[in-house]
C-alpha cells in the first residue's frame, strides 16, 4: 500500500540540511529565476529620463574624480606606460559588479517579505537573480573599458603600449570570485538584519570604507611602500587580490599571484557556504521576526 507522500510530486518541508543548494529544485524554478531578473533589470531605470545609460554614466564620472584627486592632486601613481583613468576605470569596473551584487542580496528578507509570507519558492532564488541580473551591467561597463582600452592604445598621443596577458582566460574566474563573495556576504548580513536593523543603514557606509582598503584607486604595491606595516590590510583582501589581478591581466603589467588567487578562491568560496548555512537557517524562522 503506498503512503500518503507518494501521492504527491513535491514535498515542501522546514527540515532542510544547513548546507543545502538544490540545483534540481532552483531549475525547476528557471522561469520565476528569470522573471525576477527581468524586473531588476526593467524597473530600475524605467522611470529615469536616461535609463540605462546610468550604467555608463556611474563608472565614467567615478573615474574621471578618481583621475583628478588620486592621480592629479595626490599623484597616486598607476604603474609604468598605464593611463590613470584606464587604470581607474578598469578597477571600478571590477569593483562594481562585486559591490552591486553585495548590495543587491543585503536586503534580501526585509525587501521581498511580503512574496516569501504568501507564496513557496526556493528563497535563494531572490539572491541570485540580483547576481545575474547585475551580470548585463557588468558586461555594459566592459564595453566601454574596452572601447578607451583600444583608444588609449590606437589614437592616444602618446600611445600606450599595453597589451593583455595570455592569463586573461582566467577572467572568468574572477567574475565568479566576485559572484560568490558579494552573495555569501549579501546573504549573511542579509540575514542577520531580520533581527538587526542597523545592519541596513550600515551597509552603504561599510562598502565605501571597503573600497578604499581594496585597491580600486591605486595599485597594491603603492600601499606596501607607503604603509609596509599596514599592507597585510591589503594583502590578504580577496576582493583587493581580484581587482589587482584583474588589471594585471588587462595591462599586462606585473605578474599575476597564482598563490594570491587560489587564496581568494578559497575565502570566497568558504564565505558563500556560510552565507548560504546562514540564509538556509534564517528562512526558516524570518517572517517572525521581520
Amino acid at each position: 500500500m503506498k503512503t500518503a507522500e507518494e501521492h504527491w510530486l513535491y514535498i515542501i518541508s522546514s527540515k532542510k540540511k544547513l548546507i543545502n543548494f538544490n540545483f534540481k529544485e532552483i531549475w525547476r524554478y528557471r522561469d520565476l529565476l528569470f522573471l525576477f531578473v527581468k524586473r531588476d533589470i526593467i524597473t530600475l531605470y524605467k522611470q529615469t529620463i536616461l535609463g540605462p545609460l546610468w550604467y555608463l554614466i556611474q563608472p565614467l564620472f567615478t573615474s574621471l574624480i578618481f583621475t583628478l584627486i588620486f592621480n592629479n592632486l595626490a599623484d597616486i601613481p598607476t604603474g609604468d606606460n598605464v593611463p590613470s583613468f584606464l587604470f581607474n576605470l578598469a578597477g571600478i569596473t571590477s569593483w562594481n559588479y562585486f559591490k552591486e551584487c553585495l548590495v543587491g542580496t543585503s536586503d534580501t528578507f526585509k525587501k521581498n517579505e511580503n512574496i516569501f509570507g504568501k507564496v513557496y519558492f526556493p528563497r535563494v532564488i531572490m539572491p541570485m537573480s540580483v547576481v545575474v541580473s547585475n551580470l548585463l551591467k557588468f558586461a555594459i561597463q566592459l564595453i566601454v573599458l574596452i572601447g578607451f582600452y583600444l583608444y588609449f592604445i590606437w589614437f592616444a598621443e602618446p600611445s600606450y603600449a599595453i597589451s593583455p596577458q595570455l592569463n586573461f582566460a582566467l577572467f572568468p574566474l574572477l567574475v565568479l570570485l566576485m559572484a560568490l563573495l558579494g552573495l555569501g556576504l549579501g546573504m549573511i548580513i542579509s540575514s542577520m538584519t531580520t533581527k538587526y536593523r542597523d545592519l541596513t543603514f550600515l551597509v552603504q557606509f561599510g562598502v565605501q570604507l571597503l573600497m578604499y582598503g581594496s585597491a580600486v584607486m591605486y595599485p597594491m604595491s603603492y600601499f606596501r611602500d607607503k604603509l609596509p606595516n599596514y599592507y597585510w590590510l591589503i594583502e590578504w583582501n580577496p576582493i583587493a587580490i581580484i581587482v589587482e589581478s584583474f588589471r594585471t591581466m588587462v595591462f599586462g603589467i606585473g605578474d599575476l599571484d597564482i598563490h594570491k588567487l587560489i587564496y581568494a578562491t578559497i575565502v570566497s568560496c568558504i564565505i558563500f557556504l556560510i552565507g548560504l548555512v546562514i540564509f538556509n537557517k534564517t528562512e526558516k524562522s524570518f517572517i517572525d521576526t521581520i
